[in-house]
C-alpha cells in the first residue's frame, strides 16, 4: 500500500512539474504586447511550410513584420526599433532593377542589414538549415523561392 502511494505521489509531483516548466517555458510567457510599456514580438518557433512556395514561407516567416501587403504594416511592425521595409519597393530603390543575390544574401546572413542583423528579426539561413535538418539544398531552394517571390511583388 505504501509502494501504491508512494508511486501515485512521485507522478503527481512529474506532472505538476512538467506543466510548471510548460507555463514558464519562453514562448509560453512571452507576451506580444507589455501592457506597461513598449509592445515586444513574440518569439515562437518557425513552422515547417513547404520549400517549394516562396509565397507560403513569406506569409509564415516574413509577413508578421513586413505585412501581407509586403509593405512594412505587419502587426509585428509597431514593436521594432526599426521600420520594417517595404519589400515592394526593393527593385525601385536599386534604380529599377531586383537585387536578387543581395536579397537572397540578406535572407540567408551573409549581408546582414540593421534589421536583420539585431535580435528582433531572425537571420533565415540557420532557421531554414535546421527546417531542412541540414540539408543545404534545401535551405539554397528555400531562400531561391523566397527571393523569387519578392521579386513577383515588385512596384513597376
Amino acid at each position: 500500500m505504501r509502494s501504491r502511494i508512494a508511486c501515485l505521489g512521485t507522478i503527481l509531483v512529474l506532472a505538476i512539474s512538467v506543466s510548471l516548466a510548460a507555463q514558464t517555458s519562453p514562448i509560453a510567457t512571452s507576451p506580444a504586447t507589455s501592457q506597461s510599456g513598449p509592445s515586444q514580438i513574440k518569439k515562437l518557433p518557425a513552422p515547417y511550410t513547404n520549400p517549394s512556395s516562396g509565397k507560403d514561407m513569406y506569409i509564415a516567416y516574413c509577413a508578421s513584420c513586413h505585412g501581407k501587403d509586403d509593405m512594412g504594416n505587419g502587426p509585428a511592425a509597431p514593436a521594432l526599433k526599426t521600420r520594417a521595409t517595404d519589400l515592394t519597393l526593393l527593385a525601385v530603390k536599386n534604380g529599377g532593377k531586383f537585387p536578387d543575390s543581395h536579397i537572397a544574401e540578406v535572407i540567408k546572413g551573409d549581408n546582414l542589414t540593421a534589421a536583420h542583423g539585431n535580435k528582433e528579426m531572425p537571420v533565415w539561413g540557420p532557421v531554414f538549415l535546421a527546417l531542412g535538418r541540414h540539408d543545404t539544398a534545401q535551405a539554397q531552394m528555400r531562400i531561391h523561392n523566397l527571393t523569387t517571390y519578392l521579386e513577383s511583388i515588385q512596384q513597376k
